[in-house]
């Protein structure tokens, strides 16, 4: 369980980065919304595509991807923004299924 651990880590970081730190990038509403609807979700694609890529398969990764945007509901957000936890959980969860498609293939 702890290597497993380990090995989200870096993912858990990125998506940590992407919730947290791009939406202070957001200087007026259509920045916001291209954030929250283009680049925040292919960062989350992206990171895990790479990890089911290298590691194969995790349901931790998802539910990580909820438990890391909720916070962020009260700090940049409002709760009207609670299906963004939602949606993101499931970006990542098809992301990381796309990745284990190409799991220990090279």
């Amino acid at each position: 369980m702890k290597k497993k651990l380990i090995t989200l880590l870096p993912y858990l970081i990125a998506l940590a980065i992407d919730f947290y730190l791009l939406p202070f990038l957001a200087r007026s509403t259509g920045a916001a919304m291209l954030l929250m609807l283009c680049v925040m979700p292919f960062i989350a694609l992206i990171s895990a595509i790479l990890y089911g890529v290298r590691h194969g398969f995790c349901l931790i990764l998802p539910l990580a991807a909820l438990v890391l945007f909720i916070p962020t509901l009260f700090i940049h957000y409002n709760l009207s923004a609670w299906v963004y936890a939602v949606a993101y959980a499931v970006i990542v969860l098809a992301g990381n299924g796309i990745g284990r498609l190409f799991y220990g293939k090279k």
